[in-house]
């Protein structure tokens, strides 16, 4: 059983305002500017304003800035990573508003890297041209998180850290009228409150730790797709998860956020190899190890498989210590950290869990199917990304579709009267656990990993379904209301939506592998899978590719 609410106490205070915007990732951060002006925003992050997934992003961010590239090129590579189920007009919004997108940011203050005066351009995997803008070498995301926040500033959008997010509030009509959050620690105003809206913008990041390992940070729990789902908004494509092939492998039993090894690496020329020395990316795709992450990433596991090798190394030793130096300064350290240096030896790598490439079902200005309810970002699903994100489009995916939010939200802005529930005793489903949290990761990676298979699958949704029924008497008998309890919760209805849904697409597409259908099967599987919660139960329907959006 999924919870319909998060049981939690009644708001001890409520604030007001016309938008709240919850995330401060590069999604978050440009709605909220660009929301400023249709009104009050609020911005409400659950920890520090910078601590969330676009400061790790190395590579950098993908446009069509060269002269010789273009943006029907970009749509042709984007289309291409992501097997047939893109939604084509959403990525040609993406590619051709990515460009100018790209400049505004600049003149925002974002320094990208250049090469006689131009912007240096680097490639990633799926990508035939150069068309990566990275900053500081390989810190993309931490550049773009200092110019977006020194934005802030003096914008005047209100900010609360250290604040979690719990559930829609919706008025008399249905449609979205603010938030329930907690705010944690040194936080102010303290504890449950609730934030009345006009509208409702979420922008809370992935989903990557509902698994053992992942390159996300730890407050990527998965928070605003659960309460999408709980608010009965369409969430779709939950079955893509893309690992990204090429994570600093730290040992047999690594746990958590793992060190990230840029695709930018392999973009420079630096080669992937077996333990005795072969390149055996080469033969497998024409741009061999330039392939899609999902091409790369069955690579590697299929040589592991062939090895029996517990890993697979990435060898940039003849890119020399000059190019380490200037262009991956922030992966050199981290290698250095762990006792590897790159200059002189292969790095030992492993594929872990990156990108949530489905998520909220949102239409080409980030409106979900619950009015007043937007999502950009990781936690959106706009159909740019298909069954497989292409490198670096993630960064301009929610650039360029947080700016839709704000370009529609004049249009939508009503005056709803928003209802307050006193608490959220009226939801069935007790919270789970904060102990379970493990046992989630242990069942999503072992069974819903980057190899999966029918038994697998059943056995993840089996033992899901069975820890769901253990805090599921009534809201109230399971355990207190909590963080721990809360995101161990939005944890367990994200990865119970990720198993039904990779144990219904019987084929292998995209990041979705599995073994006993290893083929793809456009005849009846060139759509997608749409998931709603309702009566506590979620519910998975396949909806066949019909065109394009309008």
């Amino acid at each position: 059983m999924i919870p319909s609410v998060l049981h939690a106490p009644a708001p001890g205070w409520t604030a007001d305002t016309d938008v709240v915007v919850i995330g401060s990732g590069i999604a978050g951060l440009v709605a909220a500017l660009r929301c400023r002006p249709h009104g009050r925003v609020l911005l409400v992050t659950k920890a520090l304003l910078d601590a969330g997934s676009t400061r790790w992003a190395q590579g950098g961010i993908a446009a069509a800035l060269a002269p010789e590239d273009t943006p029907e090129e970009h749509l042709a590579d984007t289309l291409t990573a992501g097997v047939g189920v893109c939604d084509e007009d959403a990525v040609r919004v993406l590619v051709t508003e990515g460009p100018d997108a790209v400049r505004d940011l600049i003149g925002l203050g974002a320094a990208f890297d250049r090469s006689g005066g131009d912007i240096a351009l680097t490639r990633e995997g799926g990508h035939h041209r150069r068309r990566i803008a990275h900053a500081g070498g390989d810190a993309t995301g931490a550049e773009i998180s200092r110019a977006l926040l020194a934005a802030l500033k003096d914008s005047g959008v209100e900010v609360i850290e250290h604040a979690l997010v719990l559930d829609l509030l919706k008025d008399a009509a249905g449609r979205a009228a603010g938030v329930t959050l907690h705010v944690m620690g040194e936080g102010q105003p303290g504890g449950v409150g609730a934030v009345r809206a006009r509208a409702v913008v979420l922008a809370t990041g992935g989903l990557g730790q509902v698994f053992s390992a992942t390159t996300n940070p730890e407050v990527s729990t998965g928070d605003g797709v659960a309460l999408a789902l709980r608010a009965g908004a369409e969430v779709t494509d939950l079955e893509f998860v893309q690992f990204h092939p090429t994570v600093l492998w730290l040992g047999e039993d690594a746990a958590g956020q793992q060190p990230l090894i840029s695709e930018a690496v392999r973009g420079e020329g630096a080669h992937l190899v077996d333990h005795a020395g072969v390149r055996f990316m080469v033969g497998r795709h024409e741009l061999a190890e330039l392939a899609p992450r999902d091409v790369v990433t069955k690579g590697i596991m299929n040589r592991m498989h062939e090895t029996g090798a517990s890993h697979m190394l990435l060898d940039g030793r003849h890119l020399g210590a000059a190019t380490w130096e200037s262009r991956f300064p922030t992966i050199m350290a981290v290698c250095r950290h762990h006792g590897i240096d790159p200059v002189t030896e292969p790095i030992p790598i492993v594929p872990a869990a990156h990108h949530a490439s489905g998520g909220v079902r949102t239409d080409l200005h980030g409106r979900t199917s619950v009015p007043g309810l937007y999502a950009c970002g990781e936690v959106a699903c706009t159909g740019v990304h298909g069954a497989n994100r292409l490198a670096s489009n993630s960064l301009l995916e929610g650039l360029v579709y947080a700016a839709r939010i704000a370009e529609a939200l004049p249009h939508d802005l009503t005056a709803p009267t928003p209802h307050v529930p006193e608490s959220a005793e009226g939801g069935r489903g007790g919270l789970l656990e904060p102990g379970v949290r493990g046992e989630i990761q242990r069942i999503m990676t072992s069974c819903v990993g980057v190899l999966r298979g029918a038994e697998g699958l059943e056995t993840a949704v089996r033992e899901l379904e069975a820890l769901g029924r253990a805090g599921a008497v009534s809201a109230g008998a399971g355990a207190e209301p909590g963080v721990a309890a809360w995101e161990a919760t939005n944890l367990h209805t994200v990865a119970s939506a990720i198993a039904a849904a990779a144990r219904l697409r019987e084929e292998t597409r995209g990041s979705h592998w599995r073994e006993d259908f290893p083929e793809r099967a456009d005849g009846t599987w060139r759509g997608h899978l749409v998931t709603r919660l309702a009566g506590n139960v979620l519910t998975t329907i396949y909806e066949p590719l019909e065109g394009n959006r309008s």
